[in-house]
């Protein structure tokens, strides 16, 4: 497992999960609500905001034909140039989010949907890109995208194993050195049992980069599973109130939501550790209520012991409970009261 930084934060194997926020479209055209997501973002301790950088005509056809037309889902009835005119981040807001967001000591950084918009994304001196799931299939952007030499987050959303091999051999041989990859449902939103978590440890297996999740499901269990089977990622949409509607707000956390998640996905990690048998500083304390042999009645000089005079009970200070068939048929070297340890030297040789 190779892990990757962006700018000073190790992200993979033995390190917490990197939480990213996800912008998209839900600042609904205000750049002071852009500006106050980003603010929300750090009050939750995210490590990273999230914006995607593309126009309605980078990213496809002002074209009003059945084929350019939605059908079903958040968005049926919407045409594409219509949903993407409406949800793009305006490049002229680009200096001033990144401004925000390092002042604020958070990570920020961007999908490009096309040449032009790594370019202007290098200009602004981003420390690490994002590929889309739509997108993956783009490998002259994905090789584009490579070619800056910074770490490249891929997310996998409707790609089989060889388009997403094709996608990383792509990145690797146009010089992306530090790849990791998101298990990625493209349903907005997702059904939970489509989610599929166990495909991270698949992705681990496959491609020895550190693997996450990119979310569309509906509150925070899944992510917070995701942490719990090994996701060194996790991204997930965030709007400021789910009531100002918007293109992602049905599937998107609102800042408590995100702060809330932020905090179990850390717990999960915490919870994972390391393979470990030996006794926990918390359970030290108890070592003595486990079960150990007590005299259950008053025992004479010289009576035989039995399994109705000694018994297997907490607590634990007398002989160890898996002695006890040699310790039955013996016969007592003195008076035992009822309610007492047993010890090996009561017993007659």
């Amino acid at each position: 497992m190779k892990n990757i930084f962006i700018k000073n934060r190790e992200i993979g194997s033995g390190n917490p999960p990197y939480i990213i926020a996800e912008i998209s479209g839900n600042h609904n055209g205000d750049i002071k609500k852009a500006l106050e997501l980003i603010e929300k973002a750090h009050e939750a301790r995210v490590d990273a905001v999230k914006i995607q950088t593309y126009t309605a005509e980078t990213i496809t056809l002002n074209h009003k034909s059945e084929d350019f037309k939605i059908k079903g889902g958040l968005w049926d009835g919407k045409y594409l140039y219509d949903l993407y005119d409406e949800a793009h981040t305006p490049w002229e807001w680009h200096e001033e989010l990144f401004k925000k967001a390092n002042t604020l000591g958070l990570h920020i950084f961007s999908s490009p949907f096309d040449h032009t918009a790594v370019d202007f994304l290098e200009d602004l001196n981003v420390p690490a890109y994002k590929i889309a799931s739509f997108e993956l299939l783009d490998l002259p952007l994905v090789e584009y995208v490579a070619s800056k030499k910074k770490p490249m987050i891929l997310s996998t959303g409707m790609a089989n194993k060889k388009e997403i091999h094709d996608a990383v051999q792509t990145a690797q041989n146009a010089g992306a050195s530090q790849i990791a990859l998101l298990h990625c449902v493209s349903g907005y939103p997702t059904p939970i049992k489509e989610t599929n978590l166990s495909t991270i440890s698949e992705l681990k297996n496959m491609f020895k980069v550190p693997i996450g999740l990119s979310d569309h499901t509906l509150g925070t269990v899944v992510p917070v599973a995701a942490v719990s089977l090994g996701a060194s990622i996790i991204e997930k949409h965030f709007i400021l109130d789910r009531k100002d509607k918007g293109p992602d707000s049905d599937f998107s956390l609102e800042p408590q939501e995100l702060k809330k998640l932020v905090e179990n996905s850390k717990l999960a990690w915490d919870a994972i550790g390391e393979i470990n048998f030996e006794i926990k500083p918390s359970e030290k304390q108890n070592l003595k209520f486990r079960r150990s042999l007590y005299a259950v009645e008053d025992i004479k000089k010289g009576e035989i012991l039995t399994n109705n005079n000694i018994r297997s009970i907490r607590p634990g200070f007398g002989m160890h409970p898996k002695l006890i068939d040699s310790v039955i048929g013996k016969l007592s070297n003195r008076e035992i009261k009822k309610g007492t340890a047993m010890k090996v030297e009561y017993i007659e040789k």
